[in-house]
């Protein structure tokens, strides 16, 4: 007779495919999906009317990950990331440090890839990392609402592992 009993799985998304895991406040995610025809495919990136930020479009650039590969922990405390995911599989990881936040402590954890390409808002001061899960090169596009300051960067970071969040990216052998 066996040591072990199983385990029901526990509801991860409502009948219209929405999580029903909470939203750090201020997270958006937006699911963009391409327009295909027999020449190709066309997605959209990013739109004002979407309503999913207000600061306006000043600054874009495109960030490729090596497969197996994590960038962060990194925060921003002025600006606010808008990044979409073009190509490859990533797992995006963010925690709440915010001292007034409702969501203070609260990570949440994502995959997102080129069959399920998303816009995803990260508000300044959330701590966020991304690890491309794929065998090829990943890439987004981030639409941050500031351009880069080469002499004074929005940018602070952690160690991979720290004592301030609780999930650590997991190591592939040989990677």
């Amino acid at each position: 007779m066996p040591d072990f009993v199983p385990v029901q799985d526990k509801q991860s998304v409502t009948e219209d495919w929405q999580s029903v895991e909470p939203l750090i406040d201020g997270v958006v995610i937006k699911r963009l999906p391409p327009v295909e025809d027999d020449r190709g495919e066309i997605c959209e990136i990013y739109r004002p009317s979407w309503n999913v930020h207000s600061a306006p479009l000043v600054f874009v650039y495109q960030v490729c990950i090596r497969p197996g590969k994590v960038k962060g922990w990194v925060v921003h405390r002025r600006q606010d990331d808008r990044i979409f995911v073009s190509r490859g599989t990533l797992q995006f990881a963010l925690f709440d440090d915010r001292d007034k936040s409702s969501t203070r402590g609260l990570l949440n954890k994502f995959t997102f890839s080129d069959r399920s390409r998303v816009l995803i808002v990260i508000p300044h001061g959330i701590y966020h990392g991304v690890k491309n899960l794929g065998t090829a090169e990943a890439v987004f596009v981030n639409m941050p609402t500031e351009p880069y300051c080469y002499e004074n960067p929005d940018k602070y970071r952690l160690p991979l592992r720290n004592d301030l969040i609780p999930f650590a990216f997991e190591e592939e052998p040989g990677w």
